[in-house]
């Protein structure tokens, strides 16, 4: 059998190629291993909108079960967020979540969460690594029969996670001050967000395991249809899309102009230091725009960047002060919730922000820019052939590159990938993708034209 690797965020695999029954035991059985040898005894499981999530749940459950394991169970569509709140709000030793988060309707997954309701650690991910066997077979009793001996019980996830919500956010002054459009691209959040807001304007909020042939990622060109109905009835929504397991996001203004995660970091920033005088530090992964920083120091905050994973992040949360932390990829936090992403969280924080303040989410914007400058960002998912991939990566890692065309390099890092700044803030980053054969190319401008500009200098001088 094949050696089974986590990525940048858990483990995923093409259903009925590597992400088969076979594969998901051994996974389940280096995991129970691994939580034997730490002491931990119980685990919250829970499965988001992807084809055979109950049937693979059902056969963790039981690997787990035959181990000696106390296994609670999330009934139904379950987002990453609920389950990391689940595993924290009752006192659970781990969480898993059966899902493959924005990758395409092909492939499953399985993340881990640890008791502090955040992803759990490389170090722990690395030793679980190790435990997995080549083969685990099973021959024990039925998940049916495990479920009636009491060995596994249902939790109100969903209700208490509402209620978590309901208890911190002012529903009725978003309720009253917003229109909202969601965008659910068939995941794991469209029931909650039917609940909190009845009378929303939803989209793609049913179970469609085929996602409609559309990757649940929340990005421009996934999102056309709920941006056309902004573009044609405009200055009257704001929107939010989360992904397939809704623990990330992007917005939507009231034109269908798409806020990413870069503008979303720094309106939490201005709304948490700016509006609310809260203190705390930024913590980023190295792809979030630099001028999150100017941000954070003219609030006098901390700036810290970490590797890509949210994982790297979530260390920083459970030791230190944190007071908004995030990936460029839409993952997103903040102090008061859980040391985890929540798309749904992080949307309502801003919803909120625009119903206290009375403001736009582009005015708002326009504050921000006041104070950091303008700037436009993009980025290229390049799906290259696997000799396309080492010649790319051999060329970047081995040439010193003064210029990009005729951008003139002032600085370089290789914190996680190579990224290259320019004048005025611009810049430019390569990065091999953690969980996806895909070059991913980024780009920093002062407007979108520097930002095209940018990217095609990439691709030219790589010849891709």
């Amino acid at each position: 059998m094949s050696k089974i690797k986590f990525g940048t965020d858990g483990w995923r695999a093409i259903i009925g190629d590597e992400y088969t029954l076979a594969n998901l035991r051994r996974i389940a059985y280096g995991t129970v291993q691994w939580m034997l040898e730490h002491g931990l005894k119980s685990v919250l499981i829970g499965h988001d909108c992807r084809f055979g999530g109950r049937m693979f749940l059902e056969e963790v459950s039981k690997i787990m079960c035959n181990e000696g394991i106390r296994v609670y169970i999330s009934e139904g569509i379950t987002s990453t967020p609920m389950i990391s709140y689940g595993v924290l709000n009752h006192h659970i030793d781990l969480g898993i979540v059966i899902t493959a988060s924005h990758n395409p309707a092909l492939y499953n997954g399985f993340k881990l969460k640890s008791a502090f309701g955040g992803p759990t650690s490389p170090s722990d991910i690395a030793k679980i690594e190790v435990l997995i066997p080549d083969v685990c077979d099973y021959a024990g009793k039925s998940f049916k029969d495990w479920f009636i001996d009491g060995s596994i019980q249902l939790l109100p996830i969903k209700d208490d996670y509402i209620k978590h919500i309901q208890r911190n956010f002012d529903l009725s002054a978003i309720q009253n001050n917003t229109m909202i459009a969601y965008d659910a691209m068939y995941g794991a959040g469209q029931e909650v967000m039917k609940e909190l807001f009845p009378s929303l304007k939803a989209f793609h909020c049913e179970w469609n395991p085929g996602f409609n042939n559309t990757p649940p990622e929340p990005i421009t060109k996934n999102l056309k249809e709920i941006s056309q109905f902004l573009e044609s009835n405009p200055g009257k929504y704001i929107a939010i899309a989360n992904d397939g397991d809704a623990d990330r996001l992007a917005m939507l203004d009231s034109y269908g102009n798409v806020i990413d995660s870069h503008h979303i970091l720094m309106l939490l920033l201005h709304y948490l230091a700016g509006f609310k005088k809260l203190k705390g530090k930024i913590v980023v992964s190295f792809s979030v725009t630099n001028k999150l920083k100017k941000l954070a120091d003219y609030y006098g905050l901390e700036t810290i960047v970490t590797k890509i994973g949210f994982k790297y992040i979530a260390e920083y949360m459970v030791s230190d002060d944190v007071l908004v932390a995030g990936e460029e990829s839409g993952g997103l936090a903040i102090k008061g919730h859980i040391p985890e992403r929540d798309g749904i969280w992080i949307g309502l924080t801003i919803l909120e922000f625009i119903a206290k303040t009375g403001k736009s989410i582009t005015e708002l914007i326009q504050e921000i820019y006041e104070i950091t400058g303008q700037f436009a960002y993009d980025r290229l998912d390049l799906h290259l052939l696997p000799e396309q991939m080492i010649a790319v990566s051999h060329t970047l890692n081995q040439k010193k590159f003064d210029t990009w065309e005729q951008f003139k390099v002032i600085n370089t890092e290789s914190l996680d990938g190579l990224k290259y700044y320019f004048e005025h803030d611009a810049w430019l980053m390569f990065r091999l993708s953690g969980t996806e054969p895909v070059l991913r190319i980024y780009a920093q401008g002062r407007d979108m034209m520097e930002v095209n500009a940018i990217l095609t200098a990439a691709q030219k001088v790589l010849n891709i």
